[in-house]
């Protein structure tokens, strides 16, 4: 019989999310598309391969598979996080590799997207492109529509995000003043094989979501687009370029994003190779085998952090007060909350979802959680999330620290640099959105 104390409780948390990281590896989750690729490629009698790839996990998706289908690359251009590259990589003489902006665009991205479509225009019918798509990719796959600036795409993805609006509604407007999102790459790969390998990192997994949907046919309009700008309230602060082209949009001066049904799709296989539910189920064996009984929430945790955070607390506290003798219970969750933005303060969703659940168990002993993006990233900081437990709020108020005005101000990062509990892991090679961890007991036996 384990005891599990404050102090040990913690790595047992951490245990169960490497865990599930480690299921989602890269080499695991690519197994047998390789065979796949090949049988495709013959079939099709191609004589050049491409690999083209954007998302924070797209380096390592590509490390992982490249080798089995080495001597038949033609080319390839890989897109990624900064810091989120292999060094392995840079040794391929056939593989372009650019570090872009995320969230936030930037011009390596839309040199990355040019080189891209570089490629797209050579693949002709005999060629068979590979894609290696991850989240991550909206922000990192950028070419603004004719008349639109990057500025432009990065001022109204900025202020949709801390308006709250979700990945939905962000990549709808995304997809319309993009050149490249919402099927519009796979009209430039339309005479080539095209195979998309995709993590989803998008509650539904849904692929015309996941980065933008470059690949897939997209139902929004452009009068979507601009119905999302109206109901978070910044129309009027849309500039001159983006007010004239969702106009021309909306009045039909422009073509749409390309529906189902597009010929543009008759060439292109979308397969989902990993999603939120298989680091759910990987973190699920981790605590069987642990010896904990495990309780896994079927609803993808979404909506307000705040919000969730209350929710899953009070499940929380209701599976301890039902709790018996020396068991030992874990709650798995996974999905992605969002966060309106009031201050100005360092944070991201999964810190800000664990101090709002630290302070609904404040003084209540054996409950403990994480909280952490599987990509290592929680917001713009270098933390993949937090870990609190029924202390976490009393040790910080002891040193002067308010959960209630880091909260106001947007500011969990700040709280936990100070009072403890960031978790830093670094880039993971994997995007699958966020997975929470309650952790309700004292032993494992």
């Amino acid at each position: 019989m384990k005891v599990l104390t404050r102090q040990n409780t913690r790595a047992i948390l951490e245990h169960i999310f490497y865990a599930a990281l480690e299921g989602l590896s890269p080499k695991k989750i690519l197994q047998g598309y390789s065979d796949y690729i090949k049988m495709i490629y013959k079939e099709r009698n191609c004589n050049s391969l491409y690999i083209l790839g954007f998302g924070k996990a797209s380096c390592q998706l590509h490390t992982a598979i490249e080798p089995d289908l080495r001597g038949l690359i033609t080319g390839g251009v890989i897109i990624t996080k900064y810091g989120h590259k292999n060094d392995l990589d840079d040794c391929l003489p056939y593989t372009k590799i650019f570090e872009a902006g995320h969230p936030d665009p930037d011009e390596n991205g839309i040199l990355g997207a040019n080189e891209i479509l570089s490629i797209a225009e050579k693949a002709d019918s005999r060629s068979l492109v590979v894609c290696l798509l991850s989240g991550g990719g909206s922000s990192l796959f950028v070419k603004p529509y004719s008349g639109v600036t990057l500025r432009d795409k990065q001022m109204i993805s900025s202020q949709l995000m801390k308006k709250g609006a979700d990945i939905d509604e962000l990549n709808t407007v995304r997809k319309h003043l993009s050149d490249v999102k919402g099927g519009r790459l796979a009209m430039r790969l339309s005479k080539a094989g095209t195979i998309a390998l995709t993590i989803s990192d998008v509650i539904g997994d849904s692929p015309d979501v996941i980065a933008s949907g470059p690949l897939s046919p997209d139902t929004t309009t452009y009068s979507d687009s601009y119905n999302i700008i109206k109901k978070y309230g910044i129309e009027n602060t849309l500039s001159e370029n983006v007010k004239n082209l969702l106009d021309r949009g909306i009045k039909g001066f422009l073509p749409d994003t390309p529906k189902p049904g597009d010929r543009a799709f008759d060439n292109i296989e979308n397969f989902i190779i990993a999603n939120n539910r298989s680091a759910v189920e990987a973190a699920k064996k981790a605590a069987i085998n642990m010896g904990c009984d495990v309780i896994v929430e079927d609803a993808a945790i979404r909506g307000e952090a705040v919000v969730a955070a209350k929710g899953l607390a009070l499940k929380a506290k209701t599976i301890k007060r039902n709790l018996s003798g020396n068991r030992a219970v874990c709650m798995l969750s996974g999905g992605e909350t969002t966060v309106i933005v009031k201050g100005n303060g360092r944070g991201g969703r999964n810190m800000e979802f664990a101090l709002a659940f630290a302070k609904e168990i404040d003084g209540e002993k054996d409950i403990s959680l994480l909280s952490a993006g599987t990509d290592g990233t929680d917001g713009p900081t270098d933390s993949a999330g937090a870990v609190v437990d029924g202390s976490t709020i009393e040790k910080a108020e002891r040193e002067g620290l308010r959960s209630d005005d880091f909260l106001r101000r947007n500011d969990s990062y700040t709280f936990f640099e100070k009072a403890g509990g960031l978790l830093i892991t670094g880039p993971t090679g994997t995007n699958v959105m966020d997975l929470q961890i309650v952790f309700i007991g004292r032993q494992i036996s």
